[in-house]
C-alpha cells in the first residue's frame, strides 16, 4: 500500500471503519476525527502484501502528542480501517518499536 494514496483517499473522505475498528476506537476513546487526523499525518510502519484477505499496512499517526496505530486495507476504492489502537507495552516499546515476543 502507498501511504500517499491512503492520505489522498482519507482527505477526500473515502475511508470507513470495520466493526472491529469501531469497537476498538470506542474502547480507546479515539473518535473519527482523531482517526482521520492520524491518517493524514501518518507514516507507514509495516506493509503486509497479502494477509489472505488482501493487502494491508500498519501506520502511525499522532493527534497532538498521542500516538495512534491504524491498520488499513483496501475495500473497493476506499481505505478500510481494520483496527485502531494506542500502541503500548507489552506489544510496543514505543510507537515505532515492537516489544519482545515470548
Amino acid at each position: 500500500m502507498d501511504i500517499e494514496e491512503i492520505k489522498r483517499k482519507v482527505q477526500k473522505g473515502n475511508f470507513f471503519l470495520s466493526a472491529h475498528a469501531d469497537q476498538e476506537a470506542a474502547d480507546e476513546a479515539i473518535d473519527i476525527a482523531d482517526i482521520q487526523s492520524a491518517l493524514l499525518n501518518s507514516e507507514m510502519l509495516e506493509s503486509y502484501p497479502d494477509t489472505g484477505r488482501g493487502e494491508s499496512c500498519l501506520v502511525l499517526g499522532f493527534v497532538g502528542h498521542r500516538p495512534i496505530h491504524v491498520v488499513c486495507g483496501w475495500r473497493r476504492e476506499a481505505v478500510l480501517v481494520i483496527t485502531v489502537y494506542v500502541p503500548r507495552l507489552p506489544k510496543f516499546v514505543d510507537p515505532r518499536t515492537r516489544g519482545r515476543r515470548s
